[in-house]
């Protein structure tokens, strides 16, 4: 198939950005082929920068989030650093910022400003908790997210809840703003007209826990915390194996979804028929009643056979399974290695290995460039908007880049 521009290409985005949920969208955007110019601040820039230290002295967060863009400084309290960001946003396609509520209203960026200064321009806020209502104002952060969404209720054991290892609150924002913004530069394509878009990561949290939310309607009982099993299927879950390793133990997943698989793995990997007919264990409610019981069960079984062992008889009779792996495992993913996902990105300190675009097209190559350091594009790109050199060194003495 030919190859085409990415479908962004030509459209600029600017995104006063930083943590997580905004980024992760902005790079989403920038790697389809838009421009994404970050606005950082002058002392540090985005904070996310500074989370760690573990990708090779950069911010594993940062590196994530934030390649494919272009970085630029400004002090934004100072009114030449707003003159250049509102000289941006006069012909930008795209403004996404996730700032306190109502930071950019304060600097005369609220919706109905820019809305008339530019009717093309799709704006997009994310926020904590939303700009209006009795919590808007509440400090957000993902885990406390995850505890207003009632995640660590469904997550981990019985004796204590876990927030997950992911700062998935964030993600699904900024998945979640990816989603509106496409959407909104489809129906401005019909219309003429840019849009506004208001997305809190307390809603699209929600939105993820859709399935324990309908289970639990009517103040009927909620899924309990189960660590690594299922709460409502069984046996769904990790399960100890043996292993050569010093441990002496692995780990591997398995689910059965249906009383035929049950069945087979009864009968294949138990080596147990009585087992199928056991009144404890003869439907899916019966096992999760009796889980701890039938876990001695299964383990007692498994940890005879090395973990590889166990994964490839389920294979063979047809029962899904998973190998629990390490990080440094997943780096050497033998599928995601086959399918070529791991690509070069460059850094200031060099080429770091890192994931491809999830959702790959024959039609087009994803536009992935380099991690910026800070403030690498912003002479570049005030000479674009028709600063002299003496100006921008003027700029720059004074701290406004």
């Amino acid at each position: 198939m030919v190859q085409h521009l990415p479908p962004l290409e030509g459209i600029t985005v600017i995104a006063l950005e930083h943590a997580i949920a905004a980024p992760l969208a902005t790079r989403q955007l920038a790697e389809l082929g838009a421009r994404v110019i970050k606005i950082e601040r002058v002392d540090g820039g985005d904070f996310a920068r500074h989370y760690d230290a573990r990708a090779r002295g950069l911010s594993s967060h940062f590196v994530w989030t934030n390649r494919s863009k272009e970085s630029l400084t400004l002090d934004l309290k100072q009114p030449a650093g707003l003159e250049i960001l509102n000289t941006l946003l006069n012909t930008a396609d795209v403004f996404i910022q996730n700032l306190a509520p109502g930071a950019t209203a304060k600097m005369g960026l609220g919706k109905q400003t820019l809305a008339t200064r530019n009717p093309k321009l799709i704006v997009c806020d994310i926020s904590g908790y939303g700009n209006s209502g009795p919590q808007s104002s509440r400090k957000a952060y993902d885990l406390l997210i995850q505890a207003e969404a009632g995640l660590l209720g469904i997550t981990g054991n019985v004796e204590q809840g876990a927030k997950s290892g992911i700062s998935i609150a964030d993600i699904a924002a900024g998945t979640q703003a990816h989603a509106a913004i496409l959407a909104a530069l489809i129906q401005r394509g019909k219309t003429g007209v840019g849009s506004h878009i208001e997305i809190s990561m307390l809603e699209a949290m929600t939105e993820w826990m859709g399935y324990p939310l309908y289970y639990s309607l009517d103040g009927a009982t909620q899924p309990s915390r189960s660590g690594t099993d299922h709460a409502t299927i069984y046996p769904y879950g990790c399960f100890r194996t043996g292993s050569e390793s010093s441990s002496g133990e692995s780990e591997i997943m398995l689910g059965i979804q249906n009383e035929r698989e049950w069945e087979k793995f009864c009968r294949i990997i138990l080596d147990d028929d009585s087992l199928i007919t056991a009144p404890a264990y003869t439907s899916n409610s019966n096992r999760s009643k009796n889980r701890d019981s039938l876990r001695i069960i299964i383990e007692d079984k498994l940890k005879k056979l090395k973990a590889e062992e166990v994964i490839e008889a389920l294979k063979s009779c047809g029962i899904a399974c998973a190998k629990a792996n390490t990080l440094a495992e997943l780096w050497q993913h033998p599928q995601l290695r086959a399918l070529n996902r791991f690509i070069e990105v460059e850094t200031e300190v060099g080429t770091l290995e890192a994931l491809a675009p999830p959702g790959h097209s024959d039609s087009f190559d994803a536009a992935v460039s380099k991690v910026p350091s800070l403030g690498e594009h912003t002479r570049t790109i005030l000479g674009e908007l028709g600063y002299t050199d003496s100006e921008i060194e003027a700029l720059a003495a004074a701290r406004v880049i």
